[in-house]
């Protein structure tokens, strides 16, 4: 009965999907773990505005509002985490780990493991400068994505996306920032005392392809000093020097 209505709106969607460069839908589906009811939203967070000229469409058009919204879904979900997490740390250590986890370094490494930048809509001009990998640019898609995702699916979607390619790397995040200089320390500790610089061995590598689990020790002189484990070889190389650090009693 309201086909007379329906028409001109599907000439007018047509119109615009035809528009729009072609999107791998599936690749993202398996890259991102979400298939999206309504690709429009995927296709508007992923929209940088230097495309819109191109696009002939408003500022408004581009990825961001649903960035906004993101970040703020993103700093919900974090803080949830962290709050059930970590019971007995107070606000100002929740929320200084809330802020790295949600920091434009750790949104954009994220990103660049999702290889979401080949999938953003730019300018030619901004392509040439490197766009599809600047941290800004990329960091910002990630979360449009996940704005876009809670608006498609719901809080426990977003969450979910949240979980998975986030905070499943939550442990070494953590390790990283606080634990960079430990193997610093303990070369500038070997070098005052000619003992040469240390060496780092893997004991041992556990788990499945996904879960890895990597054993490190840490030796100076041949004598081992410390031993550490971790979800990557960078990471437990950390942990075995700030264990060798405490032997030492430098720490």
């Amino acid at each position: 009965m309201l086909n007379w209505l329906k028409r001109p709106f599907s000439k007018l969607f047509s119109k615009q999907t035809a528009d729009l460069p072609k999107i791998d839908f599936t690749a993202l589906k398996e890259i991102i773990g979400y298939e999206f009811n309504n690709p429009q939203l995927l296709v508007q967070a992923l929209k940088h505005r230097s495309y819109l000229p191109i696009a002939k469409e408003e500022r408004i058009c581009s990825n961001e509002r649903l960035e906004l919204l993101g970040d703020a879904v993103l700093a919900l979900v974090v803080v949830d985490f962290l709050y059930h997490r970590y019971p007995q740390k107070e606000e100002g250590e929740l929320t200084s780990m809330k802020s790295l986890v949600v920091s434009r370094r750790i949104l954009a490494r994220v990103a660049r493991a999702l290889n979401l930048g080949n999938f953003i809509l730019i300018s030619e001009a901004e392509e040439k400068s490197g766009g599809r990998n600047r941290a800004s640019i990329i960091a910002d898609a990630m979360e449009a994505l996940i704005g876009a995702i809670y608006l498609d699916g719901g809080l426990d979607r977003a969450r979910e996306f949240i979980e998975q390619k986030i905070l499943s790397n939550f442990d070494e995040i953590v390790a990283e920032d606080l634990h960079k200089n430990f193997k610093s320390m303990l070369l500038e500790y070997a070098q005052s005392k000619n003992l040469g610089a240390p060496y780092y061995k893997v004991q041992s590598v556990d788990g499945p392809d996904h879960e890895k689990i990597f054993t490190v020790e840490v030796k100076i002189q041949d004598n081992v000093l410390g031993v550490g484990s971790g979800s990557s070889k960078k990471l437990a190389e950390q942990r075995a020097a700030q264990e060798a650090l405490r032997n030492l009693y430098l720490i």
